[in-house]
């Protein structure tokens, strides 16, 4: 798949309504998976961080896998690491459809998913399943209908359940699919939820003789104080990493388009520029102290390239590949290395 021309399979798959082309592009994905018993990542830059050594700097994001159950397909594209989610603790069928909308002429998705999965315990079932043995994250969440003041509650189960399975784990706070889970970006509920994960993930270190690393996922649409304030509590925390940046509420490169009004995040080519300036503007505050890994509208390696001087260590990319298709994961750990 990784050299075929993807052309004629995109035409095929954008006849159909999203989420139908993401059913099928997964099974011709699991096919992939089915014929190639010992996939290996794209060539590409090694690098180390978090502890662990990543064979190329190109990551799938967390959404396309949700319930973790293509991975050995996945990795067959050549990624470096894969993240899988998001997962809560529960499962859900998240928000009614129609809920993700093509915006093909801008490179662009705008989705409302709302965290739809099959709960944690059905990730660690396709877990169970899945040969491939690679640098997996996984991406955790609360349910929908957990009030905000218990959030912490969720995440805790969330991170006990897979932190024996997860080579990386990721705290999404950053949704906008999820009613009021943005506001955890911030202040005293920011600093609580981040000393009880980083309490519970030193017992379960000692509990499974290994240190599985936290990082957390935020939103492009922070101000600058904002940003002032969640780069000073990270670096406080301890927290290992940050992911730069999940789907926006802007619609400002889109606003002709008929479904622009849509509620959602948008992802793709008209996120790229806020989510890297954003990107940038964090890895000032922290001024290394926190790696980040980068994402948000990745189309071509120059993308990937700007998010690396933007201060990213790692990317990721998803709207990009459904656009691209595979050759942009070999194009970009080439061009990275």
């Amino acid at each position: 798949m990784r050299g075929m021309t993807y052309g004629l399979i995109r035409s095929a798959l954008f006849a159909l309504e999203p989420e139908s082309a993401h059913h099928w592009a997964l099974r011709g994905v699991d096919l992939l998976g089915a014929v190639v018993r010992d996939p290996q990542p794209a060539p590409g830059r090694r690098v180390r961080l978090f502890g662990l050594e990543f064979p190329n700097r190109i990551g799938l994001a967390a959404g396309l896998d949700k319930d973790g159950a293509h991975i050995d397909g996945l990795a067959a594209l050549g990624f470096g690491f894969l993240e899988v989610g998001t997962v809560t603790p529960r499962p859900q069928p998240g928000n009614p459809r129609p809920r993700v909308f093509r915006l093909a002429q801008h490179g662009a998705l705008i989705n409302r998913l709302g965290f739809n999965n099959g709960g944690v315990q059905g990730l660690l079932g396709n877990l169970a399943r899945t040969r491939w043995r690679g640098i997996l994250g996984i991406n955790i969440g609360k349910n929908a209908d957990t009030p905000l003041e218990r959030a912490n509650d969720d995440y805790l189960a969330a991170l006990e359940a897979v932190y024996p399975h997860a080579s990386y784990v990721t705290v999404n706070i950053s949704s906008p699919n999820t009613s009021g889970l943005r506001s955890l970006q911030h202040g005293d509920e920011l600093d609580a939820l981040l000393r009880a994960l980083r309490h519970r993930q030193t017992g379960l270190a000692d509990a499974h003789g290994r240190y599985v690393p936290l990082l957390v996922k935020i939103a492009p649409d922070l101000d600058d104080a904002a940003l002032d304030d969640i780069a000073r509590r990270l670096l406080a925390s301890g927290i290992d990493g940050v992911i730069a940046t999940n789907t926006t509420l802007d619609r400002s490169g889109v606003g002709r388009h008929p479904q622009a009004a849509e509620a959602g995040g948008l992802s793709g080519r008209p996120l790229f520029e806020r989510s890297t300036e954003r990107l940038a503007a964090l890895a000032r505050r922290l001024d290394g102290g926190v790696p980040i890994i980068g994402v948000g509208g990745i189309f071509s390696a120059g993308d990937a390239r700007a998010k690396i001087e933007a201060g990213a260590s790692l990317v990721q990319v998803y709207t990009g590949l459904i656009y691209r298709g595979p050759a942009l994961v070999d194009e970009v750990a080439a061009a990275l290395g």
